[in-house]
């Protein structure tokens, strides 16, 4: 049985989490500009679980080639303030320093669609402690333009890797953009369920 996954993502990282479980991926960027959608502070996990629907309707329908499609979408939350990706330099700086010295969750919502169409929408979150970092290590940061196209400006790797002093309490990987501990696992059920049919 095929171990691949059609992804609704141009996301280097999604890929790098599917393929570093052992899945083949072949991707394809949903035509849906989730910048410029409108967050609700009301419920985020709801919020991501339905970007990530919108992103799924977008990809073409799961041929022989693939076990499922994936869709998803991360936000921060940040107090009561929902924080999606950064729109330009100034914004990045903003949220970066609105997150420094306190706790914020990342939620990663998702949205699988086998072959016969069924979709299974869920979404995970970790919460983020980012400590104090000084003024320089912020600009030169932003002058790096790492930030872009990443929710709250922040790739979790890339800055544990860089060593600010940050702390994950939960999945990592739904920071990152795709919580592989429970996509996995309903990934593994899908190729049983077409095995025994």
């Amino acid at each position: 049985m095929t171990r691949s996954v059609l992804l609704g993502s141009a996301s280097p990282r999604r890929r790098r989490l599917l393929e570093s479980a052992g899945w083949r991926v072949e991707q394809v960027a949903p035509a849906i500009d989730d910048g410029v959608i409108r967050l609700s502070p009301s419920s985020p996990a709801r919020t991501v679980e339905a970007l990530a629907w919108f992103k799924s309707a977008q990809i073409s329908r799961v041929d022989a080639a693939h076990v499922a499609s994936i869709a998803a979408d991360t936000v921060c939350v940040v107090g009561d303030a929902i924080v999606g990706k950064p729109g330009d330099r100034s914004e990045a700086r903003g949220m970066i320093t609105r997150m420094l010295g306190r706790r914020h969750r990342t939620i990663t919502g998702v949205c699988i669609r086998n072959r016969a169409g069924r979709r299974l929408l869920f979404s995970d979150a970790a919460e983020v402690r980012m400590g104090d970092l000084g003024t320089e290590r912020i600009e030169a940061y932003l002058d790096s333009g790492e930030w872009a196209g990443k929710a709250g400006g922040y790739n979790l790797e890339d800055r544990i890797a860089d060593g600010w002093p940050i702390e994950c309490d939960g999945d990592p990987s739904t920071v990152m953009g795709l919580p592989i501990r429970r996509l996995i696992p309903l990934l593994e059920d899908l190729v049983t369920s077409e095995e025994r049919s």
